[in-house]
């Protein structure tokens, strides 16, 4: 466990909460039919996950770049979360941007069911972390 401080772990609380937020449109977007967006919001699930997770070490970047490698880093590399997570991770990035800022990128339905449903194998992955740490019940 992490000797982390009250300030950490509320602004690891608040990381996460964002990220739920994020995994629940990500799953109405699906619904919707909004495909893109529901891949998305299920990036940034994980995204506000991993940074929920990396508030306890009190590091931080703007780069998205930067929150994956030093999660890879110190929570992969290490055995705390399991290589498929890191590959979910990479996966998610790269549609992520390629949705975002290649033209003509079309995402489909089976594409963003898999994000959804990846985001969600994080979301719990990250969710048994924080319960561990006493950040979350």
């Amino acid at each position: 466990m992490h000797d982390v401080s009250d300030k950490a772990k509320d602004l690891s609380l608040y990381r996460w909460q964002r990220a739920n937020e994020d995994y629940n449109s990500s799953q109405s977007n699906l619904q919707a039919g909004d495909l893109r967006t529901a891949t998305n919001r299920a990036y940034y699930a994980i995204f506000h996950a991993l940074r929920a997770i990396l508030a306890l070490d009190e590091f931080d970047t703007k780069k998205h770049s930067g929150i994956i490698s030093e999660f890879r880093h110190r929570y992969v590399k290490t055995g705390i979360f399991s290589s498929s997570v890191s590959d979910i991770i990479g996966d998610a990035f790269e549609v992520r941007n390629k949705s975002d800022y290649e033209d003509m990128f079309i995402v489909s339905r089976d594409m963003a069911e898999k994000q959804v449903r990846d985001a969600g194998t994080v979301i719990n992955a990250v969710s048994d972390y924080l319960k561990s740490e006493n950040v979350i019940k």
